[in-house]
Parts: structure tokens; sequence; C-alpha cells
């Protein structure tokens, strides 16, 4: 029998990662255009008017998909979160409507500027409208992930009964939203996979445009200064990851367990495990090419300390939640999920480290357009990086279960009182529809990146 509770989490697990595929292509994709019309402004190369209005088409077209996707992304809440969204909406109602009403609007009315006044005003004010735009993204991230924070880590409220809806939690402190600790571990980390992802997206195009010689000369600039991009942004990743992993050792060590698929509690120097054959039913895991005192190094900066294990955290947080939640909760997440995608976006994350350091050699010699062997695998590099982050995104949300809203309110709580068949048929439609503008958007992709030419008195 279908559990409408499962099939809640699997439409928003759904919506959430297919929405997510477009969230760090804008944010990165726009910086990296507002840094190529600055240089065109800054030195009159025409070549780098063109690249903005190149890959301002791409980014207009990613964005206009990135905000249908989103509008069904809220609707999640009403239909099948409403004991959800009834509980926290004090809560979310500022962030949210912060992202709406200043973000939002900041994005979508310097777009229409950019896009309509090419030559009608100074070339810096209209390069200011990009930026502005970019600044709009950036700033749009943080207030949702304000919000998604406060899920991850509650901070700033009160819970009070009301005779509607039952306990609810009200804010108290507004600035203790936005000071969360979490939010400052997350965020910068947000930030580093959109540069990422922006600059291979561009990189990527870039590097199918030499291949097929398509104005060879502008597009190598493009891939110079994108893969410079790809690897800051790279290298950013593995920093604040590290430091993500670090915080999170010390404030939610059952996931860092599940991560690691730890039932045990460790020795003094903890070793990381490449592979591990995993049996959550028995409680117990088979590890595999281990590297000795790596896992206590990425924890603590040294190759000692130990660890606790699920088990020994499991009897922890129940004695910890159980006068919250009123019963006793298996507190393990779904440890192969966690394990396994902290892997990939690990391996991942190296890859596309790799890949950014060998072409930013290529990209300051002469000749790095023959090495087309390069050339042909860095457009999949996008698919590498958009895994990593949907991996990421996996990682942390699954690894907060059994909570919606961590040692406050159990997932099961927060569904909506809906029939699994409802659910089952509103997960269907939602699929269809991010099917169809999935390969809608690869379709305009496609038709824009096959153009020869792009002359500079076309309108962007």
């Amino acid at each position: 029998m279908l559990d409408p509770l499962i099939l809640a989490r699997i439409q928003f697990a759904a919506t959430t990662v297919f929405h997510f595929f477009f969230v760090p292509i804008t944010i990165g994709m726009v910086f990296l255009i507002a840094i190529f019309e600055s240089i065109y402004v800054k030195t009159g190369d025409e070549h780098y008017k063109r690249i903005t209005k190149f890959f301002g088409h791409l980014f207009l077209i990613n964005f206009a998909v990135g905000v249908v996707t989103g509008i069904l992304q809220e609707f999640q809440f009403g239909m099948n979160w409403s004991e959800y969204s009834s509980f926290v909406g004090d809560v979310f109602g500022p962030s949210l409507a912060i992202e709406a009403l200043l973000a939002f609007y900041l994005e979508s009315t310097f777009i229409g500027i950019w896009i309509f006044s090419w030559e009608k005003i100074n070339k810096k004010l209209h390069a200011m409208c990009i930026w502005l735009v970019s600044i709009g993204t950036i700033a749009s991230a943080f207030w949702i992930l304000s919000a998604n924070s406060f899920m991850q880590h509650p901070v700033g409220v009160k819970y009070v009964e009301n005779n509607v809806i039952g306990k609810k939690a009200e804010m108290i402190d507004f600035f203790a939203i936005i000071k969360n600790p979490y939010l400052w571990h997350q965020f910068p980390h947000v930030l580093a996979t959109a540069l990422t992802v922006g600059a291979f997206t561009i990189s990527g195009i870039a590097a199918w445009k030499i291949l097929r010689k398509h104005e060879v000369a502008m597009f190598r600039k493009a891939f110079k200064v994108s893969i410079v991009a790809a690897l800051i942004g790279s290298l950013g990743l593995l920093a604040t990851g590290h430091s993500q992993a670090q915080y999170m050792v010390r404030e939610y060590p059952m996931k860092i367990a599940a991560a690691e698929a730890l039932y045990e509690d460790t020795g003094n120097s903890a070793a990381f495990s490449i592979l591990a054959k995993i049996d959550q039913k028995q409680q117990k895991a088979d590890h595999y090419l281990e590297i000795p005192g790596m896992l206590s190094f990425l924890s603590y900066n040294k190759f000692e300390g130990s660890l606790k294990g699920m088990k020994t955290l499991q009897k922890e947080m129940d004695e910890k939640y159980y006068p919250i939640v009123g019963k006793h909760l298996d507190y393990t997440p779904s440890v192969p999920v966690i394990y396994y995608t902290f892997r990939t976006m690990g391996a991942a994350g190296g890859l596309l480290t790799l890949v950014a350091l060998i072409g930013t050699i290529f990209a300051f010699r002469k000749k790095e357009v023959e090495k087309k062997w390069f050339l042909r695998i860095m457009p999949w590099m996008l698919l590498v990086a958009e895994i990593a982050a949907a991996c990421g995104w996996i990682m942390a949300e699954m690894g907060r279960q059994p909570f919606i809203i961590f040692g406050v309110m159990p997932t099961e709580a927060g569904v909506s009182p809906n029939s699994a068949g409802s659910v089952l048929f509103s997960l269907i439609v939602f699929c269809l529809l991010y099917t169809i503008l999935g390969f809608a958007q690869l379709i305009a992709f496609r038709y824009m990146m096959k153009k020869k030419e792009t002359t500079v008195k076309e309108v962007a």
C-alpha cells in the first residue's frame, strides 16, 4: 500500500533536485557574465561584448526555466506539507518575503533593463545593471538558505499553543535567524558550488564552440576567464566543504556517522573508507579500501581523534529528544544514501578541481586549442558539477531525518492529511511538467550553441 508520507517526500525531493539544477547555473553564470561585460567596458574589446551577449541568451533561458520550477516548488508547502507550513509559517514568512520582494524584484527589474538597453544607456551604467542582477541572485540564495538553515538548526523562536492549529513556532529574534551558524557554514559552500557550476557551464560551452571552429578567438577568451573561475570555485568547494564537515562533526555527529557508515565508536585514529557494504537492518558495515587516520584528519585537522558511532548516538538522541517528540524514534538516517552521496560528491569535487587545474594550465598556453581530447571532456564537466551539487543537497536534507525541523518536529508530523492517490497524481503531473521544461531548455540551449556567429548588433 502506498504511503502518503513517502510519496510526499519523493515529490519534494524530485522537485527540489530538479529546481536546484538551475539555481547554481543562474548564480554562477550571471556573475561571470557581469565580469565579461566589465572587461568589455574596461578594455573596449568587442569580443567580450559578444561573449556577454552570447552567454546572456543562455542565462535568460536558464533563468526563465528556473523561475517556473521555483514557482511549482512553492506549491509543495500548501499541497503536501500544510502541517509543517502552519507550524513554521511565522518564521519563514520574513525570509521568503524579503527574498521575493527585494532579491527577486531586483533580479527581474534589472534583467529587463539590461536586455533592452544595449546601446541606449552609458556602458558603465549598463554593466551596473547586470551586476545588480548578480547581487540579486546571491541575495535570493541567502534568504532561501536562511529558511533552510532554520530547519537544520532552529534558533530565534519560541513555541506557543494556538487554538486553531495547535503548537507553532513564533519568531522572537529575527537577527538570530540571519546569524544562524549553520547558515554561515552553508552559504559560502553554496556560493562556491554556484561559481563552479556556472564556470563549468561557460567553459564547457566555450570548449564545444572551439572544437567546432566557431569564432575560436572569441571563445578562447571566454574559456580562459571561466576556467580560472572554475578553479577558484572548485578550490572554494573543497575548503568550505571541509569547514562545513567539521562543523557537523561538532553539532550533528549522527549525520557524519551516517556519512561514514560508522555504527560503532571509532578508535583514537579513525580511518576513511572508500567503499563499504552496508546492512542497515543488522546495523553493521564492512569497510573497504580504508585510508588510515584520514577521517580523524578531516574531522579535527589531525590524524588522531575518535568519533561516536550511530549506536551510541541513537541512545543519546533518544534520551535527549524523547521529552520533545513524546515517543521513541529511530534517529539513524538512510545510511547507504548518505554514505554514497557523500562519496559521489567528494569524488566529483576532486575531479572538477583536477580538470579546472589542467584547463587553467592549457588556457594560458598558445596551443590549448589543439588539446582536442580535453575540449571533448569539458562539456561533460557540467554534468559532473550538477551531480556534485545534487548529492550535496541530498546528503544535507536526508541527514536531518527523522526531523523536518531538527530536534523539534518529526517529518511525519509535517505532512498534509492527503490520500496516497492525490499525492501520486500530483507527483506524476509535476514530473511530467518538469520533463517538458527540461527538454525545452535543452532544445533552446542546443539552438543557441549551434549558431556559428554572434553578431555585435543582435540584442541579448
